[in-house]
């Protein structure tokens, strides 16, 4: 078996069913629960959103709230001065470029002001089904670990590495369960390579039990 379709048939027998873990019934709820989550849980960011989709779900209730009623609402997400600072930036920009609706493509995603290409993919895959794999910090290193992509990989090689890899259609729900098998098995600090089922395709565990 390939190293790939040993991997997948592993995500499928743990994730067969993963999907996006933000609450959001619009587009542009995503892209702000997306900008929310750097550096923060999603758990968090769907406590955070609650509150403020009910007075600012779309651009112009989002600039009418304000930079400094934002900051307040989303303080308990972290980096609230620089985040609060790219949901308004972003929000002037979908008004003013986009009449207020957020596109579909990543070249126009990206245009916005805080807007990267993981940002992109993760709204261009969820918002609107597109097939596309958003290179997070969990993806980036589990696609190191496993190989999938070059130990020195950028997250846009990383990207790349997976779009050539990756069948087109499984695309999205790989890269959920990409998402989960980093936070729940394959962690930063202390991954659980005991219970894993993909440890004799690890580079990672391999050069662990050399040490």
């Amino acid at each position: 078996m390939k190293k790939f379709e040993k991997i997948k048939a592993y995500l499928n027998e743990l994730y067969p069913n993963a999907s996006c873990a933000l609450n959001f019934s619009t587009p542009y709820e995503l892209l702000v629960a997306v900008m929310l989550s750097a550096q923060c849980t999603d758990k968090r960011v769907n406590i955070v959103t609650k509150d403020l989709f009910k007075i600012a779900n779309t651009p112009q209730k989002m600039l009418k709230l304000g930079e400094t009623k934002l900051k307040q609402i989303i303080h308990p997400c972290g980096f609230y001065n620089a985040k609060s600072k790219a949901i308004i930036e972003t929000s002037a920009d979908l008004i003013n470029k986009f009449n207020g609706e957020v596109p579909k493509t990543l070249e126009e995603l990206t245009t916005l002001r805080g807007v990267g290409r993981k940002t992109a993919n993760v709204v261009i895959a969820n918002a609107y089904g597109g097939q596309t794999i958003a290179v997070d910090t969990h993806v980036h290193r589990v696609s190191k670990r496993l190989g999938l992509a070059s130990e020195n990989s950028t997250p846009y090689e990383c990207e790349m590495s997976l779009l050539k890899i990756v069948p087109y259609s499984e695309r999205s729900l790989t890269h959920h369960q990409i998402i989960l098998f980093g936070r729940e098995i394959c962690k930063a600090i202390r991954p659980k390579c005991e219970i894993c089922k993909l440890k004799d395709i690890c580079l990672f565990y391999k050069n662990r039990v050399k040490k």
